[in-house]
């Protein structure tokens, strides 16, 4: 006899596959779709780490846009050197760690910026010095990956390189190519010319196709803007476009607020007009924000699994070879010392041959 509350009862059968289904049509939810929210609850309570390295000649305006993009003041103590000071400096690493909290969503920053690059009357292997903190930093997060605490591991590794170029050059210059052929497989770069509104909009795009022709004939591997799924819905998707079209970007940047017509706008006022910063048709400020925004965890994906996957094979593999010619000299010197205990074997019997060849000679003169 069933009880009265046995029709409302979800049950479950087992099919033919081993398998446990839902025999209530009417429940068919599960909960799997909160997983996504879960992940996004850890994670942001967790925060992010970011590092983002700036490489460029003085006076291309670096600390500028990185106070834009992000809203904040890295450098409130920096000193900005003197012409003479310029051609007797060396390239510096300088870091700088600010975190920024929106919306419940913490990101640790790390600036890393290179002052003296490219200013000094040598500039030969000035980029080596960059070359050599990034693999410091993949060094430093290998021996915390082998160490005991995996837990805790910080990763201070640099995710992007937004690499400035002049705008007076109409171009990639020597050592530009130079230092982006000596990184690139080391980090994502991002191409950016720096101080746009020196340029029209034509010297703009001939100088935009240089670029990109340069980059393609000396095979320079920038960072490529990942593609959209097909399932993505057609806004993302033109904006995806859109972010494609922009590269190398073109950038003005400026802290300083300038109200027009009852509206405060960021950008520079010049006597022929102003230039914003956050005006699409101005410059590519918000496109470089966006694609950074929105494809942020795709460049720690790249570095990741590319660029520190790459470093890690190529560190352990010398100690692959090492095991290996150790193991083969191991061998080599056994069969060696196999060989000499041989070649001692065959004189002393070829001795003893000769010992008993002379005796019986002897015999036989003492035979009458």
């Amino acid at each position: 006899m069933t009880g009265p509350n046995t029709s409302s009862r979800s049950t479950q059968k087992e099919t033919n596959g081993n398998q446990y289904v839902n025999s209530d049509s009417t429940s068919s939810f599960v909960g799997f779709a909160n997983l996504p929210n879960q992940v996004h609850r850890k994670i942001a309570k967790r925060g992010f780490e970011f590092t983002l390295m700036v490489v460029g000649e003085s006076g291309l305006g670096k600390a500028t846009l990185v106070n834009s993009l992000f809203l904040t003041d890295l450098y409130p103590e920096r000193h900005i050197l003197t012409g003479q000071e310029k051609t007797r400096q060396t390239v510096k690493i300088e870091a700088s760690t600010v975190e920024i909290e929106e919306r419940g969503v913490k990101v640790r920053l790390t600036v890393v910026d290179t002052p003296g690059y490219g200013d000094s009357i040598n500039t030969t292997d000035c980029y080596k010095s960059i070359l050599n903190y990034i693999d410091n930093q993949f060094e430093r997060y290998l021996n915390d990956e082998s160490g005991l605490n995996r837990r805790n591991i910080s990763d201070n590794r640099v995710h992007c390189l937004f690499y400035f170029i002049s705008p007076f050059s109409r171009g990639l210059k020597p050592l530009d190519i130079e230092c982006m052929k000596a990184l690139h497989h080391k980090v994502n770069i991002v191409p950016i010319i720096a101080k746009a509104d020196a340029l029209t909009r034509e010297e703009l795009g001939q100088m935009k196709q240089n670029i990109l022709e340069q980059i393609r004939e000396h095979k320079i591997q920038i960072y490529q803007i990942p593609e959209c799924d097909s399932d993505e819905d057609e806004d993302f998707k033109e904006q995806n476009r859109q972010l494609k079209s922009a590269v190398p970007f073109a950038v003005i940047s400026s802290t300083q607020t300038i109200e027009v017509k009852g509206k405060k706008v960021r950008g520079r006022m010049y006597p022929w007009g102003l230039v914003e910063v956050e005006n699409s048709d101005h410059c590519d400020f918000i496109k470089l924000r966006t694609m950074l925004i929105t494809h942020m965890q795709d460049l720690q994906e790249v570095t990741h699994e590319i660029h520190y996957e790459n470093y890690r094979s190529d560190k352990l593999q010398p100690k692959k070879n090492n095991l290996r010619s150790n193991e083969i000299d191991a061998d080599e010197q056994q069969k060696k010392l196999i060989k000499e205990k041989d070649d001692e074997l065959r004189r002393m019997q070829d001795m003893l041959a000769k010992m008993q060849g002379q005796l019986a000679e002897k015999q036989q003169l003492i035979t009458p």
